[in-house]
């Protein structure tokens, strides 16, 4: 039995639907991630044109990281046992997997990493059939 998974995944969400030879699945992880907040820990500079918070930005930083990691690992379990994986989506994210993908060594064939517009349930879940039968064609 064929497993093959087409991920959409932005900093927001990821849509990952699972095609085997007799079923498929769609499936959706929620990061909880919003845009970079205001920082409130830090003071004001007194000066013009300074940097407008001194070690909040690292912090503001560091803690969008956090939350990147733990999304990621939300995501990665859903990814395990398949035979291909085909990555894509807007943004960032998509190559930021990929790495995590081939830093921890996780034992999956990515078949690709496209760049993608922001798409609904429907229009992922038939790039992916498309991408696939089309990729079946060419084996």
């Amino acid at each position: 039995m064929t497993k093959q998974i087409g991920l959409w995944i932005d900093h927001k969400r990821a849509v990952i639907l699972t095609l085997t030879n007799e079923d498929e699945s769609l499936l959706t992880v929620e990061s909880g991630i919003g845009r970079h907040s205001r920082y409130h820990g830090a003071t004001h500079p007194r000066t013009p044109y300074s940097a407008q918070y001194q070690k909040g930005d690292d912090q503001l930083d560091n803690q969008f990281n956090e939350y990147l990691n733990k999304y990621y690992e939300k995501v990665l379990p859903h990814l395990q046992g398949a035979d291909a994986v085909w990555i894509f989506g807007p943004g960032e994210a998509k190559f930021e997997l990929k790495k995590r993908l081939e830093h921890q060594k996780v034992h999956v064939q990515i078949d690709g990493v496209e760049s993608a517009d922001k798409m609904t349930d429907r229009q992922i879940a038939a790039k992916v059939r498309r991408h696939f039968q089309q990729v079946g064609v060419r084996l």
